[in-house]
């Protein structure tokens, strides 16, 4: 029993003081905030991970609309819901796309697939402006293409079923509308900015890589939340894309919504995670 003693004072004494957990884990030496991205950066042009980045959008754009707007159709020509994936089906079409293309991309392009992230990432000066538009530019052409070739292949069911172009739901106004997309695209940019904060992934080694997990489940909560009331947007590019192929009056009459929308959510969560979530009052070394 003596022995068991001595064994258990040495444990209880071999740490003495209780080890950091958290923030305050954090030291000088493991984490360094990275330089504010400049305005304008002209080398970008004549550099290849630049175009080959903006490429990596517009496909990956491509194939989110492909596979998630046939999602939509097949739900939406089934005689009942019942008869389909349903409403959680489409979400987890969405979702499921955004965590598979986040993965495949984030180490090319930062894996963004959607205007409002990159014009969040934007305002915490993340990447130049130069690198922004180019970004957008190229996801709206991907978003167009990809709806294109869904409406290829089923031409005229295509154009029956709505196209998968986001309106405002009957029964809802525009400012629910609105409302909607605001909090959905603060919900999806707040946690792209939480899963790839790079003071996360200088404490926890294991964040980078399970980055496109909640990325991907927040996009699948939220269509979950406001398909009934927009067919969720919560990306321009998506909303763009699908309104351009299915060109019918009434897919343009609420467009700005989903621009505006996503725009404003976006910048909300930009300011929250890096005035209030990024500004935690550390002690004052000394």
């Amino acid at each position: 029993m003596e022995g068991k003693e001595e064994d258990v004072r040495v444990g209880a004494n071999k740490f003495p003081e209780r080890q950091p957990i958290g923030t305050s884990a954090q030291t000088d030496k493991d984490y360094k905030e990275p330089p504010p991205a400049p305005l304008f950066e002209p080398g970008e042009l004549s550099s290849w991970s630049f175009w080959r980045a903006g490429i990596a959008e517009f496909i990956a754009t491509f194939l989110f609309l492909y596979i998630t707007v046939l999602t939509v159709m097949g739900v939406k020509r089934a005689p009942n819901m019942c008869a389909s994936v349903g409403i959680q089906g489409i979400a987890w079409a969405f979702g499921g796309m955004i965590f598979a293309l986040v993965y495949c991309t984030a180490g090319i392009s930062g894996g963004h697939i959607n205007p409002a992230v990159t014009f969040g990432l934007f305002l915490a000066r993340k990447l130049s402006l130069t690198r922004a538009v180019f970004y957008m530019v190229m996801q709206c052409l991907g978003a167009i293409c990809g709806a294109g070739v869904v409406k290829g292949f089923q031409p005229s069911p295509y154009q029956t079923l709505g196209g998968g172009a986001n309106t405002v739901a009957p029964g809802y106004t525009k400012g629910s509308g609105l409302g909607a997309e605001i909090i959905g695209t603060f919900v999806l940019v707040y946690t792209v900015f939480s899963a790839t904060d790079a003071k996360r992934s200088a404490r926890d080694s294991h964040v980078p890589i399970l980055a496109p997990l909640p990325i991907g489940f927040a996009v699948f909560l939220v269509h979950l939340a406001t398909i009934p009331i927009t067919g969720t947007g919560i990306n321009p590019a998506r909303s763009l894309g699908a309104a351009i192929i299915y060109n019918k009056d009434h897919s343009w009459d609420d467009h700005w919504i989903f621009w505006v929308g996503p725009f404003i959510g976006a910048a909300l969560a930009a300011l929250y995670h890096q005035l209030v979530i990024r500004a935690i009052p550390f002690k004052t070394r000394t």
